[in-house]
């Protein structure tokens, strides 16, 4: 429903808050049956493209100009690269390195966040493999001690990627222990629950299924509100010298 203008979401020059109610779908190259809505993207001014992608029966999503990742927020999903075949369920997540080819698709309707961005090799030269793997198989490990906030940390941790992907889960109550300020960028899509988010200046109530994009160096802090836990998908780049070399 139309209420003459109003939205929770914002742009602001170094975040946005973009809300469901302001998602728009578009079709993109080298998918067929799946709509995208495009959160960040370099037009933004972000290093990064993150989208939701929602797949109709048979939809499918083939070669990606870039690295890729997919993690899976409803139905299921079919990884097929390297002669292997690989089923995602919900919380499922894929790993695929710029170069690789591959295909995903799905058999029924099903949704995902997928998240691209162009290498940037290691300069010790190592190359990024494949990952494979579930959400809900990840250790949790408490944020700075506090195990009412838990991270789960879905890529690799090593000089051969050059971006991580996270859960961070806050108990009701729970909140960021700092304000953060740093080089990072990051991409954050809700997942469950809800709370306050400070980006810069400025205080949003946010809920599952917004997405938030954070430049670097914007201010930033959460804490979680409700009865229910909060939970979300949150990429950063990694593992690089700002200078770029």
């Amino acid at each position: 429903m139309h209420h003459l203008g109003l939205t929770r979401s914002s742009l602001k020059p170094d975040h946005l808050l973009q809300t469901p109610d302001t998602f728009v779908r578009t079709p993109l190259p080298a998918a067929s049956g799946v709509e995208f809505v495009v959160h960040a993207a370099p037009r933004l001014g972000a290093g990064f493209t993150q989208f939701t992608a929602e797949f109709a029966q048979g939809g499918a999503l083939g070669q990606a100009p870039a690295q890729r990742f997919v993690f899976v927020l409803e139905g299921q999903l079919i990884v097929e690269c390297q002669t292997e075949v690989h089923r995602l369920q919900k919380d499922g997540f894929a790993y695929l390195p710029q170069g690789v080819q591959h295909l995903v698709r799905a058999e029924g309707a099903a949704r995902a966040a997928l998240i691209e961005k162009p290498y940037s090799p290691s300069p010790q030269g190592e190359a990024p493999q494949i990952v494979i793997g579930s959400e809900r198989e990840k250790l949790d490990t408490p944020l700075m001690g506090d195990p009412a906030l838990r991270v789960r940390a879905l890529m690799p941790d090593g000089p051969a990627y050059d971006f991580a992907v996270n859960t961070m889960t806050y108990d009701p109550g729970a909140a960021l222990s700092m304000v953060e300020i740093h080089v990072m960028e990051h991409g954050l899509l809700m997942l469950e629950g809800g709370g306050i988010y400070r980006l810069g200046d400025s205080w949003y109530p946010v809920e599952a299924g917004d997405f938030i994009w954070m430049a670097p160096y914007c201010p930033q802090w959460f804490g979680a509100l409700g009865k229910r836990p909060a939970k979300y998908l949150i990429y950063k780049d990694w593992r690089r010298h700002p200078l770029g070399a």
